[in-house]
């Protein structure tokens, strides 16, 4: 392949592919505003057959129904789970809440796509898992950062040989994150990993696979309403000498946030900005810049 290629190769990676089966009907189970700015659009914008939601506020699931021109309002999880026109149910509550909702839907034979955190506690995502493979069903976790365009391309470009072994990767963060948007999270005593970084962990697991040692440091600012940890630094080291960084910190104060992603190999270097980050909740598209080390 030519340097000439890399464009053509990374438009192949970043194309839309959607399975020849697409007209499973599927329902929400929780209309909150990732259901509203997130799922809809992507299944609307593939062509997925959505038919209706349910959530714990009647008038939330009205609304998201209404707004999405949906079919159907469910006036309780029973009746979305006895609705034979459904064979998906989409996840979307606090990870608490999900084993019961997760049980009862494996029990009537619905495939489940869940939100993250999977579980805040690791036998019951055990659990979880083992249930839905029991009884034959597909179950998924909503980690949608591995499918973004920059570890897309960042994947393609390793397959096709671009990066040679790779030495270094980082992810360095510093924005300010608006916490109070989202009570029910600002409470929880582990914060940042949990509902942020997991998105990088999950990535650079995608990517790299799992590391041998971790180690993982956690801090607050001083003034931070928030309960949990709102400043990270994660290090992962491989037996073949490769480290990973990861450094997140949501109190930067200054105009000069930062959303960075790098990739150094024996022979490419990739670097990129994480756009979800940048002017929060509008976000920008992701960038990626590739050098040859051979071309």
């Amino acid at each position: 392949m030519t340097i000439d290629a890399i464009p053509r190769v990374l438009q192949s990676a970043l194309e839309h592919r959607v399975p020849p089966k697409i007209d499973y009907g599927i329902a929400f189970i929780g209309c909150g505003g990732i259901v509203n700015y997130g799922h809809i659009p992507a299944y609307r914008a593939s062509g997925f057959h959505m038919i209706g939601g349910y959530d714990i506020s009647m008038e939330v699931a009205k609304k998201t129904v209404q707004v999405h021109g949906l079919d159907k309002v469910y006036g309780s999880l029973e009746e979305v789970l006895l609705d034979p026109d459904i064979q998906i149910v989409d996840i979307a509550v606090l990870p608490w809440e999900q084993r019961n909702i997760v049980e009862k839907a494996i029990a009537a034979g619905k495939h489940l796509l869940c939100q993250k955190p999977f579980s805040t506690n690791y036998a019951d995502a055990v659990q979880m898992t083992d249930l839905a493979q029991l009884a034959g069903l597909k179950i998924a976790v909503h980690q949608q950062f591995r499918w973004s365009s920059i570890i897309q391309a960042v994947r393609t470009l390793m397959l096709e040989g671009w990066l040679g072994d790779i030495l270094d990767v980082q992810v360095q963060v510093s924005i300010r994150t608006p916490w109070d948007m989202w009570p029910w999270l600002a409470s929880q005593p582990r914060l940042e990993v949990l509902f942020h970084s997991i998105h990088y962990l999950d990535a650079l697991r995608f990517l790299f696979g799992d590391p041998a040692l971790v180690t993982s440091r956690h801090t607050r600012h001083p003034a931070q309403k928030a309960k949990g940890e709102t400043k990270t630094i994660t290090t992962w080291e491989y037996t073949n000498g490769l480290q990973i960084l990861i450094a997140v910190c949501h109190f930067e104060w200054s105009a000069a946030i930062y959303s960075l992603f790098r990739v150094m190999g024996t022979e490419g270097l990739i670097e990129g900005t994480i756009g979800t980050n940048y002017d929060y909740p509008d976000g920008r598209s992701d960038t990626i810049k590739f050098t040859s080390r051979v071309h």
